[in-house]
């Protein structure tokens, strides 16, 4: 007796399939699982024999063998728990072979039967839809992978609904996406008193999805205006909901079972080690940057970072993608982030305050500062100095516009770049242009040309920096709705590429 079930393993954001195939023949009694399983996989035949011996199931005293195919891919997790017993079943007779051969199965058994929620429903799903077979998954995990709509995903919530939908006593019917509803935001730009040089740089960088670091004393309001950045950033797009939330369906992150439209917002701890914030570990899981993928990415006391995390970080903020190698997995994860840090001027943090005097200045602003490679400080597009506030300041009445109406701008600004470059795969946002098409989209004009080549002359910019200013006069000028770069726009771009004499 043999039957044939699928379920996948996952490589990344990639799941691919895996045939699970089970045999039941003569011989002694043994239960083997052989096709490369780790640790997870290997325990799952006494969680299956469990779970069916409480329906009443007695595995019969012959040999039974699990081959997982194809058998040089490793498999790893608890979710092959449920093809391998719905295979089992199959070979028995006791379920329909051949609805078993059109469905792709994933999640865990508890010994009792009930089927416990796993990590990659969504990842599974697109892969099922591919191979036009159905998708079932814990009751947990149905509403996740419905949002792949080509896909009829069914969802149980213990191994006896599996058995009566088979057989068809009982018919589960198809799942519905789910959408997780956000709960709204009490943090609004107003309540940052002053700082408004600060928080027009973050509608800037919000609309271009340009790279911002600010720099100031401490308490000065450098991680209050970060905090303040998603509630000013438009809505994930249909596309951009479904890339962030298969890697987050990996780590295990939706909750719910639903897809969020609010952008990824991380902050991870400067203790954080490489494989957090680069991806990596048992398995090669994704990390900080993966995960803020189409969001953003905050970095507090960024200097503090790891210098080998820091310079990690250079390759993925230019090519969008990041390569994790290890000895026995190679994975490829998006991680097209916004990438915002913050940083004290020295150690001590009063280089630059004029009412408590840096006693080791200047010499403690430049060995602080200096842990950031110049190759690294030339990839942020905005450089802000964000002065201390005063205590009279606090009590004024709050200023500036809300985040309600800055985000107003920055989605009309957003839109416009959505239409530019609409027929450039690939491209979303200004921060991604280069090349032809990044002159053909600046197109600035001869004063604001002269303007940007005696400034890159003066101040010694890189080929880089160059680019990045013209990116961000452009976006500059998509929030003033010009359709051509000026010379404002270049200037204003360039105050804050030039933040201090070192950055330049």
């Amino acid at each position: 007796m043999a039957a044939q079930a699928y379920t996948v393993a996952f490589e990344g954001v990639e799941a691919r399939p895996v045939e699970v195939q089970c045999a039941v023949t003569p011989g002694l009694p043994a239960f083997s699982i052989v096709g490369l399983p780790d640790k997870a996989v290997s325990e799952a035949r006494d969680r299956v024999r469990s779970a069916l011996t409480s329906l009443g199931i007695a595995l019969p005293s012959k040999r039974i063998t699990v081959n997982l195919s194809p058998a040089d891919l490793p498999k790893e997790g608890s979710h092959f728990d449920l093809p391998i017993a719905i295979g089992l079943l199959a070979a028995l007779d006791i379920v329909p072979p051949d609805a078993i051969a059109e469905t792709v199965a994933l999640g865990e058994l508890s010994l009792d039967g009930t089927l416990v929620p796993v990590m990659g429903a969504l990842p599974a799903a697109m892969s099922a839809a591919e191979a036009d077979r159905a998708l079932l998954c814990p009751s947990a995990c149905g509403a996740e992978a419905a949002w792949v709509g080509s896909c009829r995903v069914i969802a149980a919530a213990n191994l006896m609904q599996v058995v009566q939908h088979f057989s068809g006593q009982s018919v589960l019917a198809p799942c519905t996406p789910g959408e997780v509803t956000p709960e709204p935001s009490h943090r609004d730009l107003r309540d940052v008193k002053g700082q408004e040089r600060a928080k027009r740089a973050l509608e800037i960088a919000a609309a271009g999805r340009h790279h911002l670091m600010f720099v100031g004393a401490p308490g000065a309001g450098k991680s209050m205006l970060a905090a303040r950045l998603p509630g000013i950033l438009p809505p994930l797009s249909p596309t951009e909901a479904l890339e962030t939330s298969m890697i987050h369906s990996l780590a295990g992150l939706l909750d719910e079972g639903g897809i969020s439209r609010i952008r990824p917002f991380r902050e991870p701890h400067h203790t954080a080690s490489m494989a957090a914030i680069v991806g990596g570990g048992r398995g090669a899981k994704p990390g900080e940057i993966s995960l803020s993928h189409n969001g953003v990415l905050f970095m507090d006391e960024f200097p503090e970072f790891a210098r080998t995390v820091l310079e990690t970080l250079r390759q993925p903020i230019e090519t969008g993608e990041v390569m994790v190698a290890r000895a026995n997995a190679h994975v490829r994860y998006p991680c097209r982030f916004m990438l915002v840090a913050a940083a004290n001027p020295c150690k001590c943090g009063y280089l630059t305050d004029p009412a408590r005097a840096c006693s080791r200045a200047p010499l403690c602003g430049e060995d602080y500062m200096g842990r950031i490679s110049g190759p690294l400080m030339d990839r942020f597009d905005l450089r802000v100095e964000v002065p201390p506030v005063a205590f009279a300041d606090l009590d004024l009445p709050p200023s500036g516009d809300s985040s309600e109406t800055v985000a107003t701008r920055v989605a009309a600004a957003r839109a416009v770049q959505s239409d530019r470059f609409s027929g450039h795969p690939g491209l979303r946002t200004n921060a991604d242009a280069e090349g032809r098409i990044l002159d053909d989209i600046a197109a600035p004009d001869t004063e604001s040309r002269e303007l940007l080549t005696r400034a890159a002359d003066l101040f010694g910019l890189t080929a880089r920096g160059y680019h990045r200013v013209l990116r961000l006069a452009r976006t500059i000028a998509d929030l003033d709705e010009s359709p051509s770069v000026r010379r404002p726009h270049v200037a204003e771009a360039l105050g804050y590429r030039l933040m201090s004499a070192r950055d330049g």
